[in-house]
């Protein structure tokens, strides 16, 4: 059993759960010898993270590549961590470790919005943090995990908040449309390969990368607005920071309002690149006569 897998057995989801009650300190430290771990051992995930990096950043040294490769994996370990107390600890002690800043005030009303939450390690307690402190009623797209225990704690961690409804990405768009027009915000994570069908190709870093065209659509369907959810791990936890809304969005092109995520995102990533998702093959779809870069 590799050391991913034993991490989602009962087992360690108990020992997940324990985080609840570490300081935080005690909690990141455990993180960062797990990542060091899972980049040691789990070879085939680093070769992702290191095809993913060569792809984004050529003009870096290979060392370079290798030294954000290795705190990827801390962050994805301690953000994994970090689920213990963030799905299980009082509220106190989150309402110490999450800061919520930015444009908040762009959630006040019932205004259509769409929420663009891209993949940052963070991305759950940035969520979590938005539950809290706003009081609005919130859709999101889930896919469920193949660990059926594992899928039972993630859902039930993102629901501890209560006003959140979650719908399989093979439920269609109609009852997210209605939610959107009846004053639900839209928490969309559109930044992963789902197969070049229903996608299109655009720039990400300069690679043509299948990406699905959800912000766009949402937004015109639901004639909402769109605004930004960046969460960055932190010594004290996480800043979860809301951004204004786009303006002049949707355009009615739709590979080009799709081209506009990407380069905003790829802004996000170059503040903090390691903090991103790499681990995920990002660029698994390839355009006609492209050959795989995994």
């Amino acid at each position: 059993m590799s050391l991913l897998s034993a991490l989602m057995t009962p087992l360690g989801l108990g020992f997940v759960r324990l985080m609840a009650v570490l300081p935080l300190s005690w909690v990141r430290a455990l993180g960062a010898v797990l990542g060091l771990l899972l980049y040691t051992l789990v070879r085939s995930r680093r070769k992702v993270v290191m095809a993913n990096l060569s792809l984004c950043f050529p003009q870096w040294s290979e060392a370079q590549r290798r030294q954000t490769a290795r705190r990827s994996f801390v962050y994805l370990a301690q953000a994994w961590l970090d689920r213990g107390w963030l799905w299980h600890a009082p509220e106190e002690v989150l309402r110490r470790r999450l800061r919520l800043t930015g444009a908040v005030h762009e959630f006040e009303g019932l205004e259509p919005t769409v929420v663009f939450s891209p993949h940052f390690y963070g991305l759950d307690a940035g969520a979590t943090a938005v539950n809290m402190n706003i009081a609005r009623e919130f859709t999101s797209i889930y896919t469920p995990q193949a660990n059926v225990k594992v899928d039972e704690w993630i859902k039930a961690g993102r629901l501890r908040w209560g006003r959140v409804r979650l719908f399989h990405r093979i439920d269609g768009v109609k009852a997210n449309v209605a939610g959107l027009r009846s004053g639900q915000v839209l928490y969309l994570l559109p930044d992963m390969d789902f197969g070049a069908a229903g996608s299109v190709f655009v720039p990400f870093f300069g690679v043509q990368t299948a990406t699905v065209p959800s912000l766009a659509r949402f937004a015109r369907l639901g004639r909402a607005k769109v605004i930004s959810v960046v969460t960055r791990m932190t010594a004290a936890g996480y800043e979860v920071e809301i951004l204004p809304a786009w303006q002049d969005f949707p355009t009615g092109d739709l590979v080009a309002d799709t081209a506009r995520g990407n380069a905003l995102l790829e802004t996000l990533v170059l503040s903090m690149p390691a903090q991103y998702y790499w681990v995920h093959r990002r660029f698994k779809s390839r355009p006609p006569g492209q050959p795989s870069v995994y």
